[in-house]
């Protein structure tokens, strides 16, 4: 029996240089889009487990709402004297809502958007109400949890 001399095996064609630099760019977006998804999961989604001292009810306006967002509560006065409040922590993501224009609470996240009189969803991509929160009007002052 004779030994036949091992085959060669070609070596792979050299990478072109649009090859490599179309391999860096797409691990570049993708880790790019790692750390923005990364950031929406770092927030908390803590109702106050102690009443908060939000201040005066009449900063709340009336028919409106207001965002206390270092306490994580949207607080709106649907009629004269009478208050609900809300979580901030938006029910997609967990991110916490930046903005409250008129009766439309807006998450900077993803878009979604909530009713202030009733916490529901406008636009998702959320697709549960934001929780209620206790809150009391008492000389003036509220209090949320």
């Amino acid at each position: 029996m004779s030994a036949e001399p091992p085959a060669e095996t070609a070596a792979p064609p050299p990478l072109g240089r649009r090859t490599v630099l179309r391999g860096a760019a797409g691990a570049g977006a993708a880790g790019a889009a790692g750390l923005g998804l990364a950031a929406c999961g770092k927030t908390s989604s803590d109702l106050p487990t102690k009443p908060v001292d939000l201040g005066a009810s009449s900063d709340v306006p009336v028919g409106g709402a207001k965002l206390y967002r270092d306490d994580k509560v949207v607080v709106a006065q649907p009629q004269q004297g009478t208050f609900k409040a809300f979580s901030a922590v938006c029910t997609h993501q967990g991110c916490v809502v930046d903005s409250v224009d008129g009766t439309t609470i807006s998450c900077p996240c993803h878009g979604s958007q909530f009713n202030a009189l009733t916490g529901a969803v406008l636009q998702g991509p959320a697709t549960r109400a934001l929780p209620a929160v206790t809150v009391k009007e008492t000389g003036g002052r509220l209090t949320a949890g």
